[in-house]
Protein backbone atom coordinates (compact mmCIF):
# COMPACT_ATOMS: atom_id res chain seq x y z
CA UNK A 1 0.00 0.00 0.00
CA UNK A 2 1.23 3.13 -1.11
CA UNK A 3 1.89 6.02 1.72
CA UNK A 4 1.22 9.91 2.09
CA UNK A 5 3.44 11.33 3.55
CA UNK A 6 4.06 14.63 5.72
CA UNK A 7 3.71 17.75 3.54
CA UNK A 8 1.56 16.18 1.15
CA UNK A 9 -0.37 18.65 -1.03
CA UNK A 10 -4.25 17.89 -1.91
CA UNK A 11 -5.75 19.98 -4.98
CA UNK A 12 -9.21 19.52 -5.55
CA UNK A 13 -11.79 21.33 -8.11
CA UNK A 14 -9.48 24.05 -9.29
CA UNK A 15 -12.10 24.32 -12.30
CA UNK A 16 -9.07 26.15 -14.44
CA UNK A 17 -9.51 28.18 -16.45
CA UNK A 18 -12.76 29.20 -15.81
CA UNK A 19 -13.04 29.51 -12.39
CA UNK A 20 -9.18 31.36 -11.53
CA UNK A 21 -5.97 31.16 -12.35
CA UNK A 22 -4.98 29.87 -8.60
CA UNK A 23 -4.49 26.36 -10.09
CA UNK A 24 -1.85 27.73 -12.57
CA UNK A 25 -0.26 29.98 -9.81
CA UNK A 26 0.46 26.77 -7.57
CA UNK A 27 2.05 24.84 -10.15
CA UNK A 28 4.11 28.06 -11.15
CA UNK A 29 5.40 27.67 -7.93
CA UNK A 30 6.21 24.55 -7.25
CA UNK A 31 8.23 24.88 -10.73
CA UNK A 32 10.18 27.32 -9.05
CA UNK A 33 10.43 26.25 -5.79
CA UNK A 34 8.80 28.67 -3.84
CA UNK A 35 6.02 25.96 -2.68
CA UNK A 36 7.66 22.62 -2.05
CA UNK A 37 5.77 19.35 -1.17
CA UNK A 38 6.52 15.61 -0.84
CA UNK A 39 3.77 14.90 -2.93
CA UNK A 40 1.18 16.11 -5.09
CA UNK A 41 -2.38 14.88 -4.78
CA UNK A 42 -4.57 16.29 -7.84
CA UNK A 43 -7.89 15.17 -6.47
CA UNK A 44 -9.88 15.86 -10.32
CA UNK A 45 -11.83 18.52 -11.80
CA UNK A 46 -8.53 20.31 -11.56
CA UNK A 47 -9.10 21.36 -15.03
CA UNK A 48 -12.65 22.47 -15.76
CA UNK A 49 -12.67 20.39 -19.07
CA UNK A 50 -9.52 18.16 -20.32
CA UNK A 51 -9.70 14.77 -21.63
CA UNK A 52 -7.44 12.53 -23.60
CA UNK A 53 -7.81 11.35 -27.70
CA UNK A 54 -8.60 15.29 -28.31
CA UNK A 55 -5.64 17.72 -28.94
CA UNK A 56 -7.91 20.95 -29.22
CA UNK A 57 -9.09 20.79 -26.21
CA UNK A 58 -5.54 21.12 -24.51
CA UNK A 59 -5.32 24.45 -26.54
CA UNK A 60 -7.04 26.33 -23.60
CA UNK A 61 -4.82 24.86 -20.52
CA UNK A 62 -1.48 24.39 -22.52
CA UNK A 63 0.31 26.33 -20.13
CA UNK A 64 -0.59 24.04 -17.16
CA UNK A 65 -0.63 21.22 -18.74
CA UNK A 66 3.01 22.01 -19.45
CA UNK A 67 3.97 22.96 -16.13
CA UNK A 68 2.64 19.34 -15.14
CA UNK A 69 4.53 17.20 -16.79
CA UNK A 70 7.16 19.39 -16.38
CA UNK A 71 6.91 18.77 -12.55
CA UNK A 72 6.26 14.58 -12.91
CA UNK A 73 9.69 14.28 -13.91
CA UNK A 74 10.97 14.91 -10.58
CA UNK A 75 7.56 15.40 -8.08
CA UNK A 76 5.45 12.36 -7.14
CA UNK A 77 1.97 13.09 -8.52
CA UNK A 78 -1.40 11.26 -8.60
CA UNK A 79 -4.14 12.39 -10.08
CA UNK A 80 -7.79 11.44 -9.28
CA UNK A 81 -9.99 12.35 -12.58
CA UNK A 82 -12.84 13.97 -11.93
CA UNK A 83 -16.05 14.56 -13.79
CA UNK A 84 -14.46 17.45 -16.41
CA UNK A 85 -11.21 15.95 -16.61
CA UNK A 86 -10.99 11.96 -17.63
CA UNK A 87 -9.02 9.97 -19.99
CA UNK A 88 -5.90 11.72 -19.27
CA UNK A 89 -2.97 8.42 -18.81
CA UNK A 90 -1.83 9.26 -22.46
CA UNK A 91 -1.25 12.42 -21.67
CA UNK A 92 0.26 12.77 -18.71
CA UNK A 93 2.62 9.26 -18.94
CA UNK A 94 4.73 10.57 -15.74
CA UNK A 95 1.65 11.21 -13.56
CA UNK A 96 0.24 7.98 -11.95
CA UNK A 97 -3.67 8.87 -13.04
CA UNK A 98 -6.66 7.05 -11.80
CA UNK A 99 -10.11 6.38 -13.44
CA UNK A 100 -12.93 6.29 -11.89
CA UNK A 101 -13.21 2.59 -12.31
CA UNK A 102 -9.92 2.38 -10.60
CA UNK A 103 -10.80 4.83 -7.49
CA UNK A 104 -10.89 4.61 -4.13
CA UNK A 105 -7.78 4.06 -3.97
CA UNK A 106 -6.14 3.01 -0.72
CA UNK A 107 -3.28 4.55 0.61
CA UNK A 108 -1.48 4.86 4.78
CA UNK A 109 -1.06 7.53 6.72
CA UNK A 110 0.62 6.67 9.65
CA UNK A 111 -1.20 3.84 11.39
CA UNK A 112 -4.57 4.83 9.42
CA UNK A 113 -5.56 3.08 6.48
CA UNK A 114 -7.59 5.95 3.84
CA UNK A 115 -9.76 5.78 0.84
CA UNK A 116 -8.92 8.41 -1.93
CA UNK A 117 -11.51 8.81 -4.44
CA UNK A 118 -12.80 11.96 -6.73
CA UNK A 119 -15.42 12.01 -4.94
CA UNK A 120 -18.33 11.01 -7.66
CA UNK A 121 -18.11 7.31 -7.43
CA UNK A 122 -20.90 6.27 -5.24
CA UNK A 123 -24.52 7.28 -4.44
CA UNK A 124 -24.84 8.90 -7.51
CA UNK A 125 -27.60 6.88 -9.94
CA UNK A 126 -27.81 4.86 -12.69
CA UNK A 127 -28.11 7.28 -15.09
CA UNK A 128 -25.07 9.32 -13.98
CA UNK A 129 -22.96 5.89 -13.53
CA UNK A 130 -23.87 5.02 -17.42
CA UNK A 131 -23.54 8.56 -18.29
CA UNK A 132 -19.81 8.90 -17.13
CA UNK A 133 -19.11 5.61 -19.11
CA UNK A 134 -20.42 6.83 -22.47
CA UNK A 135 -18.63 9.97 -21.73
CA UNK A 136 -14.99 8.24 -21.09
CA UNK A 137 -15.17 5.79 -24.31
CA UNK A 138 -12.18 6.34 -26.76
CA UNK A 139 -14.37 5.00 -29.65
CA UNK A 140 -17.23 7.79 -29.28
CA UNK A 141 -14.79 10.54 -28.40
CA UNK A 142 -12.84 9.50 -31.69
CA UNK A 143 -15.87 9.53 -33.11
CA UNK A 144 -16.78 12.87 -32.33
CA UNK A 145 -13.73 14.27 -33.45
CA UNK A 146 -15.46 16.05 -36.78
CA UNK A 147 -17.47 17.81 -34.73
CA UNK A 148 -14.69 18.70 -31.89
CA UNK A 149 -14.42 22.35 -32.06
CA UNK A 150 -17.99 23.39 -32.42
CA UNK A 151 -19.20 21.01 -29.12
CA UNK A 152 -15.98 22.29 -27.15
CA UNK A 153 -16.53 26.00 -27.88
CA UNK A 154 -20.13 25.37 -27.20
CA UNK A 155 -19.57 23.49 -23.54
CA UNK A 156 -16.47 25.76 -22.47
CA UNK A 157 -19.04 28.31 -22.73
CA UNK A 158 -21.62 26.81 -20.86
CA UNK A 159 -19.05 25.99 -18.28
CA UNK A 160 -17.38 29.57 -17.67
CA UNK A 161 -21.16 30.41 -16.61
CA UNK A 162 -21.89 27.71 -14.06
CA UNK A 163 -22.29 28.86 -10.79
CA UNK A 164 -19.96 26.12 -8.73
CA UNK A 165 -19.96 27.73 -5.78
CA UNK A 166 -23.12 26.55 -3.12
CA UNK A 167 -23.65 25.00 0.19
CA UNK A 168 -24.94 21.56 -0.04
CA UNK A 169 -28.44 21.76 2.71
CA UNK A 170 -28.08 17.78 3.74
CA UNK A 171 -24.56 17.11 3.29
CA UNK A 172 -23.77 14.71 6.33
CA UNK A 173 -27.14 12.63 5.06
CA UNK A 174 -24.88 12.25 1.52
CA UNK A 175 -21.62 11.41 3.64
CA UNK A 176 -23.32 8.90 5.62
CA UNK A 177 -24.58 7.00 2.95
CA UNK A 178 -20.98 7.26 1.10
CA UNK A 179 -19.58 5.73 4.19
CA UNK A 180 -21.37 2.46 3.91
CA UNK A 181 -18.88 2.06 0.89
CA UNK A 182 -16.20 2.80 3.29
CA UNK A 183 -16.24 0.33 5.92
CA UNK A 184 -12.41 -1.10 5.43
CA UNK A 185 -11.43 2.83 5.56
CA UNK A 186 -10.02 4.24 9.13
CA UNK A 187 -10.06 7.85 6.91
CA UNK A 188 -11.96 9.03 3.92
CA UNK A 189 -10.35 12.18 1.08
CA UNK A 190 -12.39 13.33 -1.22
CA UNK A 191 -13.32 16.18 -3.54
CA UNK A 192 -16.11 17.16 -6.11
CA UNK A 193 -18.70 18.43 -3.36
CA UNK A 194 -16.39 21.82 -2.65
CA UNK A 195 -17.83 21.96 0.79
CA UNK A 196 -14.20 22.19 2.31
CA UNK A 197 -15.72 19.94 5.47
CA UNK A 198 -14.79 17.38 7.76
CA UNK A 199 -17.53 14.70 8.91
CA UNK A 200 -16.23 12.05 11.13
CA UNK A 201 -13.81 10.43 9.48
CA UNK A 202 -14.81 11.73 5.66
CA UNK A 203 -12.93 14.84 4.63
CA UNK A 204 -14.51 16.62 1.97
CA UNK A 205 -11.68 18.86 0.76
CA UNK A 206 -11.93 22.48 -0.09
CA UNK A 207 -12.33 23.64 -4.11
CA UNK A 208 -9.52 25.55 -5.13
CA UNK A 209 -11.93 27.78 -6.82
CA UNK A 210 -14.31 28.20 -4.86
CA UNK A 211 -12.63 28.48 -1.05
CA UNK A 212 -9.37 29.02 -2.33
CA UNK A 213 -7.93 26.67 -0.12
CA UNK A 214 -6.01 23.36 -0.63
CA UNK A 215 -5.06 20.69 2.30
CA UNK A 216 -1.16 19.54 3.34
CA UNK A 217 0.05 16.31 5.59
CA UNK A 218 1.01 18.18 9.08
CA UNK A 219 2.32 15.68 11.76
CA UNK A 220 -0.41 12.85 9.99
CA UNK A 221 -3.12 15.21 10.20
CA UNK A 222 -4.91 16.71 6.96
CA UNK A 223 -5.36 20.35 7.45
CA UNK A 224 -6.74 23.00 5.10
CA UNK A 225 -4.83 26.29 4.38
CA UNK A 226 -4.17 28.96 2.35
CA UNK A 227 -0.70 28.65 0.16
Amino acid sequence: MLAIKENALFVADSHYPHHGDDFLALLQKLDSGEIQTSQLFLMGDNFDLLFGYNDYIQTFSSEAILLLETLSETLEIHYFEGNHDFCLGTLFPHIKVYSREEQPVMFQLEDKKVAISHGDKYVTGFAYDLYCKILRNKIILTLLKPLEKAIINHRMKKLSQKHICFTFHGFEKRVEAILTHYADADLVIEGHFHQSKKVGKYISLPSQACQGLVAQVEEGQVVFKQL
